[in-house]
């Protein structure tokens, strides 16, 4: 189908009462989810709970200066939207970069890239909302011995100059 093509008839092949539009509340997000040590994640749409078959979404929340294990998701893409605190986020084969980021700001996420998602509020609990390009939730824990400074990195491009 592409956005030419009429839309299919609801009364044909499709129900739309229960096959359309999801609305999944807050309090009904699954917490039955891949996890890494030093975060919380919830599902809220996948395919078992919805049936996307190109997406995962959901909460992710550190508590108040915690960080996460070192891991990647494997081939998925990641995009994190940062809803409340800062979010210090450290990547490479030792962590060795590290930028950071606060509410509003999204942050992208390649696939196979080792990371750390670190909480830099002493008070708050880092709050986001986090996007993956599959349905299932790809985890992999790594053991990284992660360097002592990480080098800062500014996100730099044609248009958007490091400032």
């Amino acid at each position: 189908m592409t956005a030419n093509d009429p839309p299919p008839n609801p009364t044909a092949d499709n129900d739309w009462r229960d096959n359309g539009v999801r609305v999944i509340k807050s309090d009904q997000l699954d917490s039955n989810t891949a996890q890494t040590p030093g975060m919380s994640r919830a599902a809220a749409i996948n395919a078992a709970r919805v049936g996307a078959q190109k997406i995962w979404a959901g909460t992710v929340t550190i508590h108040p200066d915690a960080k996460t294990g070192a891991h990647h998701h494997g081939a998925l893409e990641s995009v994190i939207y940062v809803l409340r605190g800062r979010a210090r986020m450290r990547w490479g084969e030792q962590l060795e970069f590290v930028a950071e980021a606060e509410p509003g700001d999204f942050i992208f996420v390649p696939p196979y890239v080792p990371h750390q998602e670190i909480n830099a509020s002493t008070d708050e609990p880092l709050e986001c909302v986090l996007v993956r390009s599959d349905s299932e939730a790809v985890v992999v824990n790594l053991d990284i011995e992660p360097v002592e400074e990480p080098t800062t990195v500014h996100w730099v491009d044609p248009i958007h100059p490091q400032p």
